[in-house]
């Protein structure tokens, strides 16, 4: 049976206390995280930074069930996860999380629409009508529901992304670098998607992210150093996060005018020609994503017009 929280963790989305994880033996071995305390609020945009190897990825992971810590405790709303078995831990990032990835991580052989139902499809559950209508019209992807990932641009591929993480209204969403494969007009799209579902809808959403831009989109920003929070920002803007980074790493100015130069050459080559990053979504929802069809996936909510 899951743990029950203490009545602290009840408010927050999810809480990490004492988190460490360790890579390697002896002299061999590498502390990603180093006993970090951190609360993730509900209602909450949190952007997470740092420089690289500085352990955001990795408590990102560890947060959401998809990595075991060395030791501490990580709890998701009223639930201590270190001891839920595998198929208890599969049913809480199923049902209870919500993901975002850089690569997209859709189902090449489903449509757009069934890749946003998927989820539902393999928990046996039917969508919700009106939340399915909203966040369809938030995406705008009304005319795109019919289309293949191959058939869809990059930034379409990731805004049906988003719409799959939000559709089983998760307690909270983890987005893993969402616009690192985006030029900057697609990652304005989703990045004004994730602040409006945090504002219109209540949702948490954690966000790893080297973009001083995306992260200015957040409430809230923490950043890593040496596998330990080191910064915690409130209303973060471009400027200072690139301050803080600086401090935390003088290479980061470099790497965010090369990042600048990359994105430019991105809105060059890519906002017109499609882009197919696709990978099954094994771990993270049921082992079984990659069997699924067309024919597996629920049909759309009746009241809804094919737009």
């Amino acid at each position: 049976m899951p743990s029950p929280a203490s009545p602290e963790h009840v408010t927050q989305a999810a809480t990490v206390r004492g988190l460490t994880k360790h890579y390697g033996q002896g002299d061999a071995t590498v502390i990603a995280l180093d006993g970090v305390d951190v609360d993730f609020r509900r209602g909450e945009f949190t952007a997470v930074m740092g420089p690289s190897g500085s352990g955001k990825s990795t408590l990102m992971h560890c947060a959401a069930g998809l990595d075991v810590p060395t030791s501490g405790e990580v709890t998701v709303g009223d639930t201590q996860i270190g001891h839920l078995k595998d198929k208890e831990l599969t049913q809480l990032r199923r049902d209870r999380i919500g993901f975002i990835f850089q690569a997209f991580n859709l189902v090449p052989t489903l449509t757009a629409e069934e890749n946003i139902l998927l989820p539902l499809a393999i928990a046996g559950r039917q969508p919700d009508a009106d939340w399915y209508a909203r966040i369809i019209a938030t995406v705008g992807l009304e005319s795109r529901l019919k289309h293949k990932p191959s058939e869809l641009s990059g930034g379409q591929q990731q805004r049906v992304a988003c719409a799959r993480a939000l559709i089983g209204q998760p307690e909270i969403v983890f987005a893993d670098e969402p616009t690192g494969n985006l030029d900057s007009r697609s990652s304005a799209e989703v990045l004004a998607f994730l602040r409006h579902s945090v504002d219109e809808f209540g949702q948490t959403i954690v966000m790893v992210t080297h973009d001083p831009v995306a992260a200015s989109y957040a409430d809230r920003a923490l950043f890593l150093a040496d596998g330990r929070i080191v910064g915690d920002v409130a209303d973060p803007t471009r400027e200072s996060v690139l301050a803080q980074m600086a401090r935390l790493d003088p290479r980061f100015l470099d790497e965010d005018v090369a990042a600048d130069q990359a994105a430019a050459r991105r809105n060059a080559d890519d906002v017109e020609h499609p882009t197919e990053r696709t990978a099954p979504m094994r771990g993270i929802i049921d082992d079984s994503a990659d069997d699924f069809s067309s024919e597996d996936v629920p049909a759309r909510p009746r009241h809804i017009s094919e737009g």
